[in-house]
């Protein structure tokens, strides 16, 4: 195997250049940088990273908590899109994904602090938390740098997300321009930031327009098709023309009830879904949902991320937050009112 000697005698520098090229260290001259990496290349050097890890105090791996249950972290598209682009975005770069799964059985402290404090990841990623666990706070206590892919409410954390508000309002306001005026929703879990920001962008969308939406046309779910299910199932009794739900599982639930309940989409109700997952547009009838980037969020949360970790210290630079628009994909589920 080629060793840093070798290197060192081919680019005609000494071994302690050619560590602090391996270890992107600042002082190295550009062009001294540039024939160290030829000569890396040229006799197919690879650094230990053992070795690298404990001369640079970094190890190159990112961890990625998702506080879901392991069985719906692999039943879901939307989790494995997210995956997907997290992990283009590792390779990319040079890095290594971890992703630490939840068990019912082991208590999310434990598991938390395992991958925090244990020195083997440099920075963390995160995503579905909701506001009333204590994942954030106790990643802001350690001081790990971390990027929560979502809104999170306190001013110190950096995160990615989408226009949430506007994008729900945008689908809102399509089904009133149908002529829709009695209109419910499904909600995902009113204790995670998606959820009430989408709530938000329908009661704006609502008010403006000076439709009331009484109580009973406010219904929760869980950002799963049972969920759907159980929601639309309330929601039928209330006779709505349209529903917007708020993540594109929860609606294919609902579609599916409204027809257990021999009733027609679009004809007798309207559904508009939020997400775009690949499985909208296959669904009979295809689905009117707004599209939301889920790879292109996860890989923005990696490049944030990095960046931090670039600079060293979270607490040292600004925070950083990224929103991306959405968008309208028009299909087959909504219609006028009859």
């Amino acid at each position: 195997m080629p060793t840093l000697q070798d290197v060192a005698r081919i680019a005609g520098v000494s071994r302690s250049t050619v560590s602090r090229v391996i270890n992107d260290h600042p002082s190295v001259d550009p062009r001294t940088r540039r024939r160290v990496q030829r000569a890396i290349k040229q006799c197919g050097y690879r650094p230990h990273a053992i070795a690298r890890s404990l001369a640079t105090k970094r190890t190159r791996i990112i961890g990625m908590i998702i506080p879901e249950a392991v069985s719906r972290l692999f039943t879901d598209p939307y989790f494995a899109l997210m995956l997907r682009g997290a992990t283009d975005a590792c390779n990319r770069s040079g890095y290594q994904l971890i992703l630490s799964l939840f068990t019912a059985s082991v208590d999310s402290k434990t598991m938390h602090d395992r991958i925090v404090h244990n020195g083997y990841v440099d920075g963390v990623l995160t995503a579905n938390t909701c506001l009333d666990d204590g994942l954030v706070p106790r990643l802001l206590d350690t001081g790990i740098p971390f990027v929560t892919i979502g809104r999170h409410p306190d001013a110190r954390v950096s995160y990615v997300d989408v226009d949430n508000i506007g994008g729900a309002r945008m689908a809102t306001e399509f089904l009133i321009h149908l002529g829709h005026k009695r209109i419910g929703t499904i909600t995902g879990p009113l204790n995670m930031t998606p959820a009430q920001d989408r709530l938000t962008g329908f009661l704006k969308a609502m008010g403006d327009n000076g439709l009331p939406v009484p109580d009973a046309l406010i219904v929760e779910g869980d950002f799963t098709e049972a969920g759907g299910r159980a929601a639309m199932a309330r929601l039928l009794e209330e006779r709505p023309t349209a529903v917007f739900v708020a993540s594109d599982s929860l609606a294919i639930g609902a579609v599916k009830a409204i027809q257990g309940a021999g009733l027609r989409v679009p004809e007798d109700i309207s559904v508009i879904g939020f997400d775009d997952l690949p499985s909208a547009a296959s669904l009979e009838p295809a689905l009117t949902t707004v599209h939301q980037p889920i790879e292109g969020l996860a890989q923005l949360a990696v490049e944030v991320l990095i960046d931090r970790l670039k600079r060293r210290v979270q607490n040292g630079i600004a925070v950083q937050r990224v929103v991306l628009p959405t968008e309208l994909m028009v299909r087959r589920s909504c219609t006028r009112p009859s």
